[in-house]
């Protein structure tokens, strides 16, 4: 398997599960509905705990344009590769988004809200504000990025397309899982923590074109705070980081 399906694959698998449980919480009639955000974000954290240890040996399991542009950055990717997982995470994203759409079916056409059910696609600000959400962007994933940079094996190897080694088999991939669940309950509030490029406009696009029933416009004059933040959140990650010594 090559990595740009490694980083596929991780990357549906990461929105089947994570967008999922925004599916299951927010869509009427479903069992888990009001949930709550305790059960949003926990969903989030154990849908990257799976989709991780599912791919990191292949790919290093990225899952997100912001962690390969860091990464390239740092020296730890190859420049050349860096399009090439973009794309692949981008069209997983998209094509997880189909498979939720599918998972939820009957469910679309009950829930009145549009904005709900745009919810369970990408995110959007509970205050509407640019620079507020902006920030809030860059400042989640710095934290998810820094905090990559300093696990055990992320950088100061050789050249690789790997993040970091899983040493303790699948429970290597627990220690990002718990960093995304710990960005959501302490920064995910005001803007929903897409901290992933790849996460919010694949989706995104795919509401665009799915034919959910009922759905509302995809709000694009919002998409691009998902998309930039998380790009200099990620660069100033590892600028930081490098400029400290790698320590």
């Amino acid at each position: 398997m090559s990595p740009q399906i490694a980083e596929f694959i991780g990357t549906a698998l990461l929105i089947i599960l994570g967008n999922g449980v925004v599916a299951t919480v927010l869509l009427n009639r479903s069992k888990g509905q009001n949930g709550g955000w305790i059960v949003i974000t926990a969903g989030w954290a154990l849908g990257v705990f799976v989709a991780v240890f599912s791919v990191a040996r292949i790919s290093g399991a990225h899952l997100n344009p912001a962690v390969s542009v860091a990464m390239a950055m740092a020296g730890n990717l190859p420049w050349a590769s860096v399009p090439g997982y973009i794309e692949a995470q981008i069209l997983g994203a998209i094509f997880g988004s189909f498979i939720v759409w599918l998972a939820f079916f009957p469910h679309w056409a009950i829930t009145e809200d549009p904005e709900l059910k745009r919810a369970a696609f990408c995110t959007a600000p509970a205050i509407r504000s640019v620079p507020s959400n902006l920030i809030c962007e860059i400042i989640g994933t710095f934290v998810l990025i820094f905090c990559i940079f300093c696990m055990k094996g992320a950088v100061g190897a050789p050249k690789s397309d790997s993040v970091f080694p899983i040493d303790l088999g699948a429970l290597g991939a627990l220690p990002v899982g718990l960093l995304v669940w710990a960005i959501g309950l302490s920064l995910g509030g005001p803007t929903g923590y897409a901290i992933n490029p790849a996460r919010d406009l694949g989706p995104r696009i795919a509401h665009a074109l799915l034919p959910v029933a009922g759905k509302g416009g995809s709000d694009w004059s919002y998409a691009w705070i998902p998309v930039v933040g998380p790009l200099i959140g990620g660069t100033l990650a590892a600028v930081v980081y490098m400029a400290l010594g790698r320590f």
